[in-house]
């Protein structure tokens, strides 16, 4: 593949370790409309899709939003008790910036809470432009998350990968044909991935400069 000058990245449970957080909140918002026994297995599959599907399918009802704004209340206040990056994203995040290589976020969170954590982790900065569920019609897996970041960029998808944790990113990332790379910190498994569709799956962050044909680091501890 062409050496890579575009990096589109997910945001939850791929760069931001939001999963404990996403959870607590589904379970906190849910309560009372939920079977006794829901749990976090029962959350995991649906992961990455819009807040509002999710919701829908855990609870049965149309309309939800009443519990879309109780799992956003939950969200906001536990947000900087749970929320970290995952190892290495800052300093790839930072290289990959200081060498050229253009980053965006796209993501199937709202603007408020995305620019919250890219800020509350420090890699606000270092990333050229973010796509919501804000900006878009169709959310991933549709293509248009991942066009509407490469159109932002001014991006050829021929050197673009979009970096992701689970289904629906690799599906949008091949729908919208660039390279998709899934996380094998992923909840879903690396194997959920490449039957998504993964060309390729990294166990490390720092995997990333390879793409960009830059050298990696000497080693140190993982």
């Amino acid at each position: 593949m062409n050496a890579v000058r575009t990096m589109l990245f997910d945001l939850d449970g791929t760069i931001l370790d939001t999963n404990e957080l996403i959870i607590r909140s589904f379970l906190e918002s849910l309560k009372g409309t939920v079977p006794e026994g829901f749990c976090r297995d029962d959350i995991i599959p649906s992961m990455g899709e819009p807040l509002g599907d999710q919701m829908k399918r855990f609870s049965g009802l149309e309309d939800v939003t009443h519990l879309v704004a109780a799992y956003r209340e939950v969200n906001l206040r536990l947000h900087d008790e749970l929320v970290k990056p995952f190892a290495h994203v800052n300093e790839v995040l930072d290289r990959l910036h200081g060498e050229g290589i253009a980053m965006g976020v796209v993501t199937t969170k709202m603007r408020l809470t995305t620019e919250r954590g890219l800020k509350f982790v420090g890699i606000y900065d270092d990333v050229d432009a973010i796509v919501t569920i804000d900006d878009v019609t169709n959310p991933k897996p549709h293509p248009e998350p991942v066009q509407r970041g490469m159109e932002l960029l001014k991006a050829d998808p021929a050197s673009t990968i979009m970096v992701g944790d689970s289904v629906v990113d690799m599906a949008s990332a091949k729908a919208a044909g660039v390279t998709a790379v899934g996380v094998a910190w992923s909840l879903k498994g690396a194997e959920a991935l490449r039957k998504a569709g993964a060309d390729y799956v990294i166990d490390d962050m720092r995997e990333l400069y390879a793409f960009a044909g830059l050298e990696r680091e000497p080693l140190e501890e993982r």
